[in-house]
């Protein structure tokens, strides 16, 4: 039977909210209530839902990480929308499988480490903001590449903003030694998450697959 793991501490809270949001849900929460005082009553209710919107958007659920040492999980929530090998990326070296998850706001946005290893190198890229689920936002929209060492085999993946979504959110650096399932940043409203694999990795979603980041395997390091 697979064994699974808290990769991070489990939250003492009801209603685990992400840090990014606090400062977002705070201030819209202080408005509402200033606009209900002041008896601007459509102003009130129309930042009362953006507030509870805002709570639901920066959910943060615990999630528990497979120990399998090879097993590689989806470092994002969302729907699959492109499985298959390239024969070359801008991130790591020669061809690689490509996996691409993209996330609408009504998915959990705080993103996960997809394997245990060794951060190498982060290359952040400003750039356009086209529509997350378009071929063209992996190279032209924003991006922020992490490469990973994972005993001696590199991966890479990469947070894009897309046509809502202007802000990435990254809490890792290089030479960082990080954990899989393990929180390690998010993108502000609607995005996309590519991970490159190497050539011979067996990947075990399609697309239209729902995955859930730190849980979801979608497969197994050669």
């Amino acid at each position: 039977m697979e064994k699974y793991t808290y990769p991070d501490p489990p939250s003492d809270r009801a209603l685990p909210i992400a840090n990014a949001g606090w400062p977002i849900i705070l201030a819209a929460g202080f408005t509402t209530l200033l606009m209900a005082i002041l008896d601007y009553k459509v102003l009130a209710l129309l930042l009362y839902v953006f507030t509870m919107f805002s709570c639901y958007f920066f959910r943060d659920p615990d999630r528990l990480a497979p120990e399998e040492e090879n097993a590689v999980v989806s470092p994002a929530d969302g729907k699959v929308l492109f499985v298959n090998v390239v024969d070359s990326n801008p991130f790591i070296e020669g061809r690689a499988l490509k996996i691409s998850i993209f996330m609408s706001v009504f998915n959990v946005h705080v993103n996960r480490n997809p394997m245990n290893g060794t951060v190498k190198r982060i290359i952040y890229n400003p750039g356009k903001f086209f529509r997350a689920n378009l071929d063209k936002a992996s190279q032209e929209n924003e991006h922020n590449a992490v490469v990973l060492d994972c005993n001696g085999r590199e991966i890479c993946y990469v947070q894009i903003a897309g046509l809502v979504a202007r802000r990435i959110l990254c809490g890792i650096k290089p030479g960082d030694e990080v954990v899989k399932g393990e929180r390690f940043g998010m993108i502000r409203f609607g995005s996309r998450l590519d991970v490159y694999l190497p050539v011979g990795f067996d990947p075990c979603v399609l697309p239209g697959d729902k995955v859930f980041a730190g849980s979801t395997v979608i497969g197994n390091m050669p």
